[in-house]
């Protein structure tokens, strides 16, 4: 990009073409150099927005954590509707969408980025946290509406479907899991949970 033209929002730029690069060539694949050329911005760009590129990547992270502040908002709001299973495979389909997974293994791949991600939110793993929290806080709502055994363990139940879904969802060579394999893995680790035969 030329000198002196204004970048509109030179920070959601930056993370839309950091994430283009994450699903394409992978955690391996981006750099500082990879992403202003991705964005289409001169490197300085980036380094007059974020202090380093792992401050650049914590804010991307801290970015997206919030986008599921939102879903799972979302989520809660859905309690006492629809059925409880179908929420919760819509919700994860979502969640588990490719972005979220490749920002996983970034966050996997950099000591460097964990270690500031924990100082910012206090969570050893704050992706992962923020999806349990919203698959617990969902659960939490339905079981006070009896819509799931009011003895049922959220605690427990939120991270097997977090678990069991990121590995659907993990092999990157293989095809997406499509929504009938999803809700089959949603219902059985609910079946412990059920009230009745179709919660």
């Amino acid at each position: 990009m030329p000198t002196g033209v204004a970048i509109r929002d030179p920070r959601g730029q930056l993370f839309e073409a950091a994430e283009r690069i994450l699903l394409r060539d992978g955690p391996n694949g981006l750099t500082s150099r990879a992403v202003a050329a991705e964005a289409g911005v001169a490197k300085g760009v980036l380094h007059r927005h974020f202090a380093d590129f792992d401050a650049f990547l914590a804010d991307l992270a801290l970015d997206r954590v919030a986008g599921i502040g939102e879903l799972a908002a979302g989520l809660r709001s859905r309690a006492g509707t629809g059925t409880v299973a179908g929420n919760l495979t819509e919700a994860l389909s979502e969640l588990f969408a490719s972005p979220i997974l490749a920002l996983i293994r970034l966050i996997i791949a950099r000591d460097e980025l964990r270690t500031r991600l924990r100082a910012a939110t206090g969570s050893r793993f704050p992706v992962v946290s923020e999806s349990t929290a919203m698959i617990a806080g969902y659960l939490g709502a339905e079981r006070d509406r009896g819509r799931i055994a009011a003895g049922a363990d959220v605690g427990t139940l939120a991270p097997a479907l977090i678990g069991a879904v990121h590995l659907m969802f993990a092999d990157t060579d293989g095809p997406v899991p499509d929504t009938a394999a999803l809700g089959k893995v949603v219902a059985t680790v609910l079946s412990s949970a059920r009230t009745s035969p179709n919660p």
